[in-house]
């Protein structure tokens, strides 16, 4: 499995804007979803974003995060990013990311995927 180290997490006004990174270990291939996953407090992980290389970069966003969030991918750093902006209270959790065990697309279960990273804090306040 590949080793997935999380950056960027924090605490942010309500309004505000983060951006989380994640460096993969070694070189995932590109054509395998790499996608963004989180957990609030008492509530189960869910699917955040995912990106894969088919040509063009596809990209899959979960509708509460759509239009304020924007996932990318540079398979020359084996690092994807996850542009969070208009973050609200309601996107505190921690968030993973995570690599798919097959190419398969779109990828949101999470069982999709078995390379996880450990995770990094977002707080946002009202």
């Amino acid at each position: 499995q590949v080793q997935l180290v999380e950056s960027g997490g924090g605490l942010v006004q309500a309004g505000g804007s983060l951006r989380l990174s994640c460096a993969a270990s070694e070189r995932t291939f590109s054509n395998y979803p790499m996608g963004w996953f989180r957990q609030a407090p008492g509530k189960e992980r869910e699917f955040v974003a995912a990106t894969r290389w088919s040509g063009t970069y596809l990209k899959d966003y979960a509708d509460s995060v759509k239009g304020r969030f924007t996932i990318s991918r540079d398979n020359a750093k084996n690092t994807v990013y996850l542009q969070m902006n208009s973050l609200s209270p309601e996107d505190t959790a921690v968030y993973y990311c995570a690599v798919a065990r097959r190419p398969g697309w779109p990828s949101r279960k999470i069982g999709d995927f078995d390379s996880w990273g450990q995770g990094t804090q977002v707080t946002v306040s009202s």
